[in-house]
């Protein structure tokens, strides 16, 4: 079955996406929002494996920039999130759960704050809150006018021209078989740090002005957490990466009704432990089928 879709936006942006249609027929779904530099495929091993497809339907969606909706269009969390209400609407659901890793889980809060009556619920995997932040991202959020400044200079190059002609697709589905293949013969464990921490490989696949820009969309002020009133189910891995693990259950205490799992990974549970990442979150979604 062919679930490949696109969907115009009002300024002509083509967005695509793949829609799982539920095994019973289903007026629920869930979003996937992929994290930074990322694309829909970092979906395809949940899509493929999750019993929630049985009563959810499922969309996997390149957001703007990402893949194949637009590389090199305008991208920003407005954008990101009118974006969504369009697909929403066009096909035609009134709510949706959405479930972000990284950049994702912070698209899915700016959305739940933008556009509260078009949510059910949240699942944030390693949200990266400005407010915990250290090491290199905190020192990345005290650049950010050095930042937009360099994204400035490589947007004015490419408008003149100097950019690559082709950035070359990514399948992340099956960069984490191989990444997972890799740690197990090597057995350590933190090479995964070394490995997808680097900005180097997604640069390769990806605008160098959009990478900057994602670095900033993904710290910005969280909205006010205490008014997201639909249930919350926060992942944080064991080993967090870029946060202060203390800091981020405090900011995670200021939702109304949130409970945090803890993963033995560190930024991308995803890839490490996607077994244990399914099954807390269809744990967590058993509560919708008791409304």
């Amino acid at each position: 079955m062919d679930n490949h879709h696109t969907q115009a936006m009002q300024d002509g942006t083509i967005i695509h996406y793949r829609l799982r249609p539920a095994d019973k027929q289903s007026d629920r779904t869930i979003i996937l929002l992929h994290g930074m530099a990322s694309n829909l495929t970092r979906w395809s091993e949940f899509v493929e494996d999750t019993k929630l497809k049985k009563s959810w339907d499922l969309i996997q969606l390149d957001l703007r920039g990402h893949g194949e909706s637009s590389p090199r269009s305008k991208i920003g969390m407005k954008i990101w999130c009118e974006d969504l209400v369009t697909l929403l609407d066009a096909e035609g659901y009134d709510q949706a759960l959405l479930i972000g890793h990284s950049l994702g889980a912070q698209v899915a809060l700016q959305f739940a704050s933008r556009y509260p009556s078009r949510v059910s619920g949240l699942v944030l995997i390693d949200p990266i809150f400005h407010t915990a932040l250290r090491g290199f991202m905190w020192w990345l959020s005290q650049l950010k006018p050095v930042i937009w400044f360099t994204i400035g200079v490589v947007r004015l190059l490419n408008a003149f021209g100097i950019r690559r002609r082709h950035i070359p697709p990514r399948d992340l589905h099956r960069l984490d078989i191989q990444t997972r293949a890799a740690l197990r013969e090597s057995g350590d464990r933190k090479a995964i740090i070394r490995r997808y921490s680097s900005p180097w490989p997604d640069i390769k696949h990806f605008p160098t002005a959009s990478y900057l820009q994602e670095l900033i969309e993904s710290l910005r002020p969280l909205p006010p957490l205490s008014k997201i009133k639909v249930p919350v189910l926060v992942l944080l891995s064991s080993g967090l990466t870029y946060t202060d693990p203390a800091k981020t259950r405090k900011t995670i205490a200021q939702f109304t009704d949130a409970q945090t799992v803890t993963i033995n990974a560190y930024h991308w549970p995803l890839t490490e432990k996607p077994r244990e990442v399914r099954q807390a979150i269809e744990k967590w979604c058993a509560r919708f089928s008791l409304r």
